[in-house]
């Protein structure tokens, strides 16, 4: 910070403190429809849309109620939604061959969607999880991890697929090293040039995302593996900036850190670093302990946007929230 020679009662910060108008007028930060991502749950085989207990307001919603949440986003200014899959029980196998039916649940939403709502940018994961009995983002090998080189084929053809669906921007949240540029390369050679690629490249394994799990109606069990041998370690900040550089290289057009608040630090290296399009996810069990603090009127509601202005603040410049819905309808 500068050496400033002005002192008290020159200096007085509080003049630019007195009141709401001249506190909007200064601040350094803002939060806009423009910065906010709703992800939405859509489920196979449902007539109405379902609570889920953990996520406060947050509905696994099915082919119907879906068009109506977008048409409402749609209205509030919201202009992208992160679309998650809940699939049948019976169509989840070993090798999650459900994610690459070019006619499965997701891909026929996603076609409903953009034909309904063409203006509104469909992002949609990349990853094995939701079609797995095991749980895991990929196929195993005999050792009950996940084999990297033997999911990128399958990771290449599910981004495909999606594309083919008319999804905008493909996030693949697998963690597989080498996915980036496997998904950029089919997609070029497919001439799928313009979808674009938001890499899930700090993504943590993290205790924060128990609320997700519930919602995806994902598999519990992961074997005798669990996510920590791909994703990333929770005490690491110069491997973030390592996976990230990496997913530059091989094509992202914007790179994502995952967790949100408990990782600001990363956001910030991040955003200081590379001066990359920089979003960043709220997830689930951070939005859940910030809703139960609400109800339990342990907190003023205002806290939720106070948690996403620190993200503008830290240097994002998009946030998946659960909450986009809600704040976009008070902003």
């Amino acid at each position: 910070m500068a050496n400033f020679k002005r002192k008290y009662p020159l200096s007085r910060l509080r003049r630019l403190r007195s009141n709401k108008s001249i506190r909007d007028l200064v601040a350094e930060n803002k939060l806009s429809t423009d910065d906010l991502i709703q992800p939405i749950f859509v489920k196979e085989s449902i007539k109405e849309k379902e609570e889920i207990e953990s996520l406060v307001g947050i509905f696994r919603h099915s082919e119907t109620s879906i068009l109506k949440e977008i048409e409402e986003l749609v209205s509030l200014g919201i202009k992208a939604v992160a679309i998650f899959p809940v699939i049948n029980e019976d169509k989840k196998d070993e090798k999650g061959s459900e994610a690459v039916n070019e006619n499965n649940f997701l891909n026929k939403v996603i076609k409903t969607i953009k034909q309904n709502f063409p203006e509104i940018l469909v992002i949609a994961d990349v990853a094995l999880d939701p079609y797995t009995t095991h749980g895991h983002d990929g196929v195993l090998n005999s050792d009950g991890d996940v084999d990297n080189d033997g999911t990128l084929k399958i990771l290449e053809d599910q981004a495909l697929k999606l594309a083919q669906a008319g999804t905008d921007i493909i996030a693949p949240s697998d963690m597989m090293d080498g996915r980036i540029g496997s998904i950029r390369k089919i997609l070029e050679e497919k001439d799928y040039k313009n979808t674009m690629i938001l890499a899930y490249s700090a993504k943590y394994s993290s205790k924060f995302y128990g609320p997700f799990k519930e919602a995806v109606e994902s598999a519990k069990f992961f074997g005798n593996k669990t996510k920590d041998t791909y994703q990333m370690a929770v005490a690491n900040i110069d491997e973030a900036l390592h996976e990230v550089a990496l997913d530059i290289n091989e094509g992202a057009d914007i790179v994502m850190v995952k967790p949100g608040m408990p990782y600001l630090d990363v956001v910030k290296a991040v955003k200081e670093t590379f001066k990359m399009p920089t979003f960043v996810y709220q997830v689930s069990g951070e939005y859940a302990m910030l809703k139960a603090a609400v109800e339990k009127n342990w907190l003023s509601e205002d806290v939720i946007f106070e948690s996403l202005l620190s993200f503008k603040r830290a240097g994002a410049d998009c946030i998946l929230t659960y909450a986009a819905k809600e704040i976009a309808k008070n902003l």
